[in-house]
């Protein structure tokens, strides 16, 4: 398995972009004309930027305020700002589609992701939600990748040094498949490691993460390895694009028993016009880009109670002949994790009764 190291030994506060103050070389810089169109560039001395509208040299913004305005040679007016990291991830460079940011918010506020948080990635793409994650767990936090693609890897890199001004000191890629639920907990670095470290970050073994992210094809081939490397307490999140992934990674989740009952769902964006008396939603919006799965950790050797609903008529395979579930004699189950049942918990009668 192939590594790349970002970070090693590094500080934050020696790589990281200014974000305040007059800019100056080695900036990012957003420039947004009158119809909202945005174009990103890195402030260097003696460059210009060209556009069919004419030109801006970089020597005139350098030394300016943030939020101020420039005209180019073709008279036109641009509003000159540093890009957010909404607007870093939409324009950075692509191998993977990049996670929106959209979804990359839910993911960083409903995931829980807090400074000094371990964090496992697999799935790295673009880097675009390394960012993200990077940015929230701070300094003192891990972020371990994973990416199968040395393209994508490579692209990730330089998206995330690119916003970050340098190497992330909390974030190591690796290049390789995650590790199968059946690997042994160990260092897959080869023995001759490219890049010596003082401190070797963490890898996939037991209760080594607070929080996993799956953006990949099948994630539910790493429920068991998930479990066993997330702390008791630690949550999954799962990033899948179909409806067909949403079910089977909900399931694996149900049916391993070592989470509480796994939260499905999606975002939509929509902008809103508004000008005057006209308010009305936009034309356009930014609709599904995937579904969005976490679920908690239980301890170790801990089973739920059992959930306390009915499923939909339908929603699970029944026998010919018995008039409803599999080996219920027509009763509907009251089901949990998809394999446990209140006849099994000695819990019927009482839980009929409550209801």
């Amino acid at each position: 398995m192939t590594h790349e190291v970002a970070g090693a030994g590094a500080s934050l506060s020696g790589v990281i972009i200014k974000r305040r103050g007059p800019f100056a070389p080695g900036d990012q810089v957003q420039l947004t004309d009158e119809k909202g169109r945005r174009h990103r560039l890195v402030l260097t001395g003696g460059r210009s930027f060209h556009t069919h509208r004419g030109s801006i040299a970089h020597d005139d913004l350098i030394g300016m305020d943030e939020g101020c305005v420039v005209r180019a040679s073709g008279g036109a007016l641009y509003v000159a700002l540093r890009p957010l990291l909404a607007d870093y991830t939409l324009s950075m460079a692509r191998g993977a589609t990049v996670v929106y940011p959209k979804d990359a918010a839910q993911i960083v506020g409903l995931a829980d992701m807090f400074p000094g948080a371990r964090v496992l990635e697999a799935g790295a793409g673009s880097g675009a939600l390394s960012c993200w994650l990077l940015r929230a767990i701070g300094e003192e936090g891990h972020l371990v990748s994973y990416e199968r693609r040395a393209d994508f890897a490579a692209i990730a890199q330089a998206n995330v040094a690119g916003y970050f001004g340098g190497p992330h000191p909390a974030w190591r890629l690796i290049v390789g498949d995650l590790p199968a639920d059946d690997a042994p907990s160990a260092d897959p670095a080869p023995p001759t490691d490219p890049a010596p470290r003082a401190d070797p970050v963490p890898h996939p073994g037991t209760q080594d993460f607070d929080r996993i992210v799956f953006d990949m094809l099948a994630p539910w081939e790493h429920v068991a390895g998930a479990a066993n490397w997330l702390v008791p307490g630690g949550l999954i999140c799962c990033y899948v694009a179909t409806t067909t992934q949403l079910s089977r990674v909900v399931e694996a989740l149900r049916g391993h028993g070592g989470f509480v009952e796994p939260t499905a769902w999606e975002s939509m964006h929509r902008g809103w016009h508004v000008e005057g008396l006209a308010v009305r939603p936009e034309h356009r919006m930014v609709g599904h880009t995937g579904f969005l799965v976490t679920a908690r950790r239980l301890a170790p050797g801990v089973t739920a109670p059992p959930r306390r609903r009915r499923p939909a008529k339908g929603a699970y395979q029944e026998d010919e002949g018995s008039g409803g579930r599999t080996g219920t004699g027509g009763r509907d189950k009251l089901t949990y994790n998809g394999n446990q049942t209140r006849d099994q918990a000695g819990m019927l009668d009482s839980a009929v009764a409550d209801e």
